[in-house]
């Protein structure tokens, strides 16, 4: 098994992604003086679950794609998902704050989650795949 470099780097970047949904989840905390919870604040809400939404896929996203690379998978297959990954995880609070059944809603939140869920199916059927 080799160091997963690429996946490395791309975990970095989305590292400082999460960082950014984080605060920007504070600077609304801060100007609407919610220190707990949302209170009933739709944009508070929709910040704190692209936050949270972020954190409950993208650690098994690269965990997945980490392994494919450590165990010698396809440089390019790796770094495309990667590619595809890190888009999607911008995609996705630009739809999160777009107006409800919206073309931006559909396209960058529906567009964001497809494709956070395309990497880890092909990453879940590259890793089956070199196992057998």
């Amino acid at each position: 098994m080799t160091y997963p470099a690429t996946t490395a780097l791309y975990a970095a970047l989305l590292a400082l992604l999460y960082m950014g949904l984080a605060g920007w989840v504070m600077a609304r905390r801060l100007s609407t003086d919610v220190i707990h919870g949302d209170n009933d604040d739709p944009v508070l809400f929709k910040r704190i679950r692209s936050h949270a939404n972020f954190g409950e896929y993208v650690p098994l996203a690269l965990i997945l794609v980490a392994l494919l690379e450590a165990g010698g998978g396809s440089p390019v297959l790796v770094e495309g998902l990667l590619i595809v990954l890190l888009i999607g995880r911008v995609l996705h609070p630009v739809g999160m704050l777009a107006p409800k059944n919206s073309p931006r809603q559909y396209a960058c939140r529906g567009g964001g989650i497809l494709a956070t869920l395309a990497v880890m199916v092909v990453a879940a059927v590259a890793l089956l795949l070199r196992a057998s």
